[in-house]
């Protein structure tokens, strides 16, 4: 890393310091005495396009300054089992990291990795090592020989983008990604569309987009979301698309009003209408293309929300009341109906639904058994109920992983635990958690400022081992300097430990001075 280090940090070693600062902290890491020169890599050994594309975006992030080349560059054999993986849900993201003490061609750096995925975040734990001295002009990596093994604790580690409280251009979602492969978090939930606007152009539904959205401009088109997902892939990052309905689906009806309860009422969508299902059978294929692993979204998982459902609408509507009766149905009758009826759908593209927890609080064991739990209501405690009874959990309680409260701090989002309370036996349920930046209050001008660096505590909660990451006294000097990596990266990170999360530095002092800012 190419800044000063923190006082904290400056009092130990050179060799300390270089290995003390990974950002998420590795699982096992050891590091010796002495430092390595070097002005460049020479990978050795790469083969398909997505790991040489991952060296051309690395080289200058970890060389950033141009230097007389004095020395010869350092080789780095890589072995990677499966240059082509496919990404997915549980695909691996393993690596080890071997700096010898005395770099040769006989004896050159190596990065072993299961997949190109694996391979990228060795890259990024490369990067962390380098660092830059002004006054020789030269580039070392301090502490050799450096060993280091790692893999990431949950396979599911993301942040959530809200796209309709406010439109989030594809550029800027492009740098949230990013973003997120510089923390190892390698999942964008992108919270596409809801009562607010409807920012897809669906090809199959154009009013969609066309009536819902804020505006002409403010719009995704089908070859843009394809650009942004295949971006993302080529970084390591999922994304994974949330339709959530049939609440936060009012933008729905400005383009088909026929399938909302009425003009006044607009949701939850009308249950009483094939119209209504047919819509979200025709979205969806838009989206996936009907097929498993296909489409704009070839991820598996899709979020299909279901979360906060006011059945007003309903029981005010009398054509919606009366097919209620004669369905036999109340409410909440109505309310799981529509859930079982559009999981079946997503189902029958491929896809793993995911839901907000209030499915389970109204519908527990009813619901499929292959159905994800979404975890979020503040001071919720239902992940050891579920996980108890054999469904799968993420984790984002409000109040604690919440992005847009700005009063959260990164402390308390570095000390929660998703696995609290639940059992042993139960824990593999567990598939990890999500920081969630709704966008009521964000847009391009202040995103990047909200996520992070708070963000960066929650990556380090899901990747690294837990027993090793309880101190937040311990963690802060390596959580300071991520923020300043991230800075020297373009990342608008705010000052690391703001009392409101996205405030601007109140005067002058260097990166890793900006503290406790009102």
């Amino acid at each position: 890393m190419i800044f000063c280090r923190f006082l904290a940090v400056a009092s130990l070693t050179a060799t300390l310091a270089s290995a003390a600062t990974i950002w998420p902290l590795p699982q096992s890491v050891s590091y010796g005495s002495s430092s390595v020169e070097t002005p460049q890599f020479q990978f050795i050994g790469l083969s398909s396009d997505d790991s040489k594309n991952a060296v051309k975006r690395y080289n200058p992030l970890i060389f950033p300054h141009s230097v007389e080349q004095t020395v010869d560059a350092l080789d780095i054999l890589v072995t990677i089992d499966d240059e082509d993986a496919e990404l997915q849900l549980g695909t691996d993201e393993s690596y080890t990291l071997s700096v010898p003490e005395s770099p040769s061609s006989n004896s050159p750096i190596t990065i072993t990795a299961k997949t190109q995925y694996g391979f990228m975040r060795a890259l990024e734990t490369l990067s962390q090592l380098v660092d830059f001295d002004f006054d020789a002009e030269a580039y070392s990596i301090e502490g050799v020989p450096v060993e280091i093994s790692d893999s990431p604790r949950f396979p599911h580690r993301g942040v959530l983008v809200d796209s309709s409280r406010h439109f989030e251009p594809i550029s800027t979602l492009k740098i949230v990604v990013d973003s997120l492969a510089y923390a190892k978090l390698n999942v964008l939930h992108w919270h596409l569309v809801d009562s607010q606007s409807f920012p897809f152009d669906s090809k199959s539904y154009p009013l969609l987009g066309k009536q819902g959205a804020y505006s002409q401009f403010e719009r995704y088109s089908p070859n843009d979301v394809a650009e942004l997902v295949e971006y993302a892939r080529q970084r390591g990052v999922r994304v994974m698309v949330e339709i959530d309905t049939p609440g936060h689906a009012g933008s729905w009806c400005e383009g088909y009003p026929e399938i909302c309860p009425s003009k006044t009422c607009t949701e939850p969508l009308n249950p009483s209408t094939n119209a209504t299902f047919d819509l979200i059978e025709g979205l969806f294929k838009d989206l996936t293309g009907g097929q498993a692993k296909s489409g704009l979204f070839p991820e598996t998982l899709m979020h299909l929300g279901g979360d906060e459902v006011n059945t007003d609408c309903w029981t005010k509507s009398d054509d919606i009341s009366s097919w209620m009766d004669q369905q036999g149905f109340d409410e909440d009758d109505t309310y799981a109906y529509f859930i079982a009826r559009v999981q079946a759908i997503a189902h029958s593209m491929g896809r793993e639904v995911i839901g907000w927890e209030e499915i389970w609080n109204h519908f527990g064991t009813s619901l499929d058994p292959s159905t994800i739990i979404h975890q979020w209501l503040p001071g919720s405690t239902v992940g050891p109920e579920v996980t108890a009874a054999g469904y799968r959990l993420i984790w984002s309680t409000d109040g604690v992983w919440y992005l847009d409260g700005l009063s959260t701090t990164w402390q308390t989002m570095y000390e929660a635990e998703p696995t609290e309370g639940i059992s042993p036996s139960s824990l593999h349920l567990v598939l990890g958690g999500e920081g969630c930046m709704w966008g009521e209050t964000v847009d391009t001008s202040s995103i990047l400022q909200t996520i992070w660096p708070r963000a960066a505590a929650i990556s380090e909660r899901l990747w690294s081992d837990k027993n090793s990451t309880q101190n937040v006294d311990v963690a802060e000097p390596r959580y300071a300097e991520f923020r300043c990596h991230l800075n020297s990266r373009g990342i608008a990170a705010a000052p690391y430990d703001n009392l409101i999360a996205r405030n601007a530095p109140t005067g002058p002092g260097g990166c890793l001075d900006q503290r406790r800012r009102e």
